[in-house]
């Protein structure tokens, strides 16, 4: 059985970091690329970042410059490290697995999800 599990969010202000972590059991970790979605209240759940099984990555416009991804094979890990938080950055933000990094960016070809994990920015 997959389980994705993030851990690291919280209630932060504005300006902070905070670094999630999601991590990955039941698969080949390996062999997936993995990713980050966010969902703030009363939107639609979206992409944020992702990193290929090769390491490759690639990020929202909105984050590009503040969120940086990355993944430990070894530990069947994946980081979200957030600087200079914003208000608009609260959301629960979402681990995500699939074959690609190209399946990745896209909601429905996402193969497993993990729970969420809140991130609260204030003002």
């Amino acid at each position: 059985q997959v389980q994705l599990a993030e851990s690291g969010g919280g209630l932060v202000q504005a300006g902070d970091s905070l670094r999630l972590s999601c991590a990955a059991s039941g698969l080949t970790f390996a062999n997936y690329a993995m990713g980050w979605y966010r969902q703030a209240p009363g939107k639609e759940r979206e992409w944020v970042a992702a990193i290929s099984s090769s390491m490759a990555t690639y990020s929202a416009d909105s984050v590009k410059g503040r969120f940086t991804i990355s993944r430990d094979n070894a530990k069947n890990a994946v980081y979200l490290q957030m600087n200079s938080l914003k208000p608009e950055n609260t959301a629960v933000y979402y681990c995500a697995a699939a074959p690609s990094w190209r399946a990745v960016l896209e909601f429905g070809l996402v193969a497993y999800w993990g729970q969420g994990t809140q991130v609260t920015v204030s003002s």
